[in-house]
């Protein structure tokens, strides 16, 4: 059952987690250099609070907020988690922008990384990005138990490395000059790698963070899976209806480099209905965790995600 007031929750909740992160993020990203380092370049140091500060909705972060919530797990340890994944999730952006990649040159309607500094600062600034989500996952101040640190930095690990995102974007590379367009099921592997495991980490963290047993930690993945899905979905369908202005990025490139979607195979029609089924598929999964009401502003999470317009 949706609550009254559960849409307005949900927003002032993601606004909460967004205001949260950035002010974490800002702390991480000090000037100081922590113990075992020997320096913080400057040039560096700005790149990647460019990257990283001052914009975005932080829904990942929000779903590893909410979803450790639900286990009575928050503070520290939930949002340093966040901060690890929306790391993760920030320089996966300033390396796909590279001219290499996406070449793109507006994100967060400024300027991409490699625009406003130079490439070779933008891919440092990417893998310094990628090496502090492990640093702040490894920590002590994360969670107290080791255990529970090392889950989360094998989790991360493997929804954003060679079988995750990484992957995901060398299919999404190697499907732009394929001789033949990518089957469903190869779009839907594309897309459950490169965009969807970080949404699904988000969920699965909280379980990790709260030693969830089986049948929830199970329930929230599934969640995550579909939420994911849904989310590339909705992006796709912004790429090819949105404008440039209120995307804050470049509108319509999917269609210019040939990416494969299932906007593109499958029709505007039939993708709104499979995004808004996938909706209705993460909120089942939800009522499955036990939690009931506790669960509303994650089911609120699924239906923005289908009805946001950047």
């Amino acid at each position: 059952m949706r609550a009254p007031d559960s849409k307005e929750e949900f927003r002032r909740r993601l606004d909460a987690a967004a205001q949260d992160t950035e002010a974490e993020l800002d702390r991480l990203f000090a000037p100081a250099p922590l113990p075992g380092e020997r320096a913080r370049p400057t040039r560096l140091l700005e790149a990647i609070r460019y990257a990283a500060l001052g914009g975005g909705k932080r829904l990942r972060p929000f779903l590893v907020i909410e979803s450790a919530r639900l286990f009575g797990v928050t503070g520290a340890s939930a949002l340093r988690t966040a901060c690890a994944l929306e790391m993760i999730h920030c320089y996966s952006l300033v390396h796909d922008d590279l001219p290499a990649m996406d070449d793109d040159d507006l994100r967060r309607g400024r300027p991409t990384a490699h625009k406003a500094f130079d490439e070779a600062t933008a891919i440092l600034a990417g893998d310094g990005l990628l090496t502090f989500a492990f640093d702040v996952l490894c920590d002590p101040a994360t969670h107290d138990d080791p255990a529970v640190r090392a889950a989360l930095a094998l989790a991360l690990a493997r929804a954003s490395g060679l079988g995750g995102m990484v992957g995901g974007q060398a299919l999404d590379i190697a499907a732009e000059t394929a001789d033949a367009p990518l089957s469903q099921s190869e779009i839907l592997t594309l897309q459950a790698m490169k965009t969807g495991a970080l949404i699904k980490f988000g969920v699965e963290a909280g379980a990790i963070l709260g030693k969830a047993g089986d049948a929830q930690a199970t329930a929230l993945s599934r969640y995550g899976a579909a939420l994911g899905a849904a989310f590339q979905i909705a992006d796709d369908i912004l790429d090819a209806e949105g404008d440039t202005q209120a995307l804050g990025k470049r509108a319509g490139k999917d269609a210019d480099r040939g990416k494969a979607t299932l906007v593109s195979l499958l029709g505007m029609d039939a993708a709104r209905v499979r995004r808004d089924g996938l909706v209705e598929e993460a909120i089942a999964a939800l009522d499955a965790t036990g939690f009931g009401c506790a669960t509303s502003v994650l089911a609120e999470a699924a239906r923005f995600v289908a009805a946001r317009r950047n």
